[in-house]
């Protein structure tokens, strides 16, 4: 992995000064005051740091392969990125409620910036996302589903171990009892048949169902009722999408965003609403009569694409993601040569909410970087 300053064999020594001079991510750390119940040791750099050393300490990860201690550690040093950016006072208590979430999408834009490849990138910010779930996993009433979800995206002993080092990276009174709870976690994990694996489904389409609907039995080998195809493109604007189309799906009816916005000279920078409206319409026309088409738009959050793999799938429609990326260099570039480039300020705010699709969404999703 091309990441600057990662501790190397034998010792597993690496420069805190050079990473603090090199990132302005880290630097914001320090001095960003934490609640002293939770993170009595001090601001979030000092638990950071404190947090690194644990992982590295841990025998669990010294004998991982090379990619994969990077992995884990480039996790642990991130976890708290958004804390910065997400701590406040709330009744005279320090929160950074939401910092996982934002974390992840932090990460991701960084590490895309610094060129990490797609595929390890995703499985560093997904132990961002998730790095909280293992100290309460086990208290929770949703506990298998919650589970199952996070094993879709994450090594979950990879997940205990950058918790495990979250727990032993401060000082808490609690702490036995976050470890306690790891431990759980991880075997709980084993006993569901996904501690290293994604935890499996009899089928695709069973997958989808048990992710879609509540109190479903995973075990269930759902009848495939599905009717027509709808595949629903992802992707930065610039990424390749329409190109990806006009390879792929020659043939196939498109619903594009961008089209309608030109059609109904709509600008970027304006309410989306009616664009989504007739979008919308359109889909339901296809999806009554069975017949497949291609949804292309950016559909960068988990938020954004549930307008239409909603609409889809009320329809049993079989549903693809096929989500594109490309270098920060490439996607300016592209984009500049777009018949209608988008503003900059716009893709800026899609960053913000950029939420790289997985197959709990959908029943297949590829994920195609060039």
């Amino acid at each position: 992995m091309n990441f600057p300053h990662l501790p190397q064999q034998p010792n597993y020594e690496f420069n805190w000064q050079s990473l603090h001079n090199e990132f302005a991510w880290i630097r914001v750390m320090q001095g960003c005051a934490q609640e002293p119940i939770h993170h009595a040791e001090g601001d979030v750099w000092i638990h950071t740091r404190m947090v690194c050393e644990a992982v590295i300490a841990n025998e669990a990860w010294r004998v991982l392969p090379a990619e994969d201690r990077a992995i884990v550690f480039v996790a642990a040093l991130m976890h708290d990125v958004a804390k910065p950016v997400c701590t406040r006072v709330e009744d005279g208590r320090i929160t950074s409620r939401g910092h996982s979430k934002r974390g992840e999408i932090m990460a991701r834009e960084i590490l895309w910036r610094m060129e990490i490849p797609l595929l390890l990138r995703e499985k560093i910010v997904n132990l961002i996302r998730y790095h909280q779930i293992p100290f309460f996993l086990i208290e929770r009433p949703n506990a298998q589903r919650k589970l199952f979800e996070v094993s879709q995206t994450t090594r979950c002993d990879w997940l205990a171990q950058v918790t495990e080092a979250d727990a032993r990276g401060r000082i808490c009174a609690d702490q036995q009892r976050l470890l306690d709870n790891i431990a759980l976690f991880a075997n709980y994990a084993e006993e569901q048949e996904c501690l290293t694996t994604p935890r499996a489904f009899p089928s695709d389409h069973s997958r989808f169902l048990y992710f879609q609907k509540e109190d479903r039995d995973p075990n269930y080998l759902a009848f495939d009722d599905t009717g027509s195809e709808v595949i629903v493109m992802s992707g930065l604007p610039g990424a390749g999408k329409d190109h990806w189309i006009k390879t792929n799906g020659p043939d196939w009816p498109v619903i594009s965003l961008d089209a309608l916005r030109e059609e109904m000279k709509i600008k970027p920078t304006d309410n989306q609403g009616a664009v989504v409206v007739r979008a919308r319409e359109m889909a339901r026309e296809y999806l009554r009569r069975k017949q497949n088409f291609i949804w292309n738009a950016t559909n960068l959050s988990r938020q954004m694409r549930e307008h239409c793999l909603g609409l889809c799938a009320a329809y049993n429609a079989k549903i693809r993601i096929v989500y594109l990326e490309t270098s920060e260099k490439n996607l300016w570039a592209q984009n500049t040569e777009r018949a209608s480039s988008v503003p900059t300020s716009v893709i800026q705010k899609l960053l913000m909410r950029w939420e790289v699709p997985d197959v709990t969404e959908a029943h297949e999703v590829s994920w195609i970087c060039h």
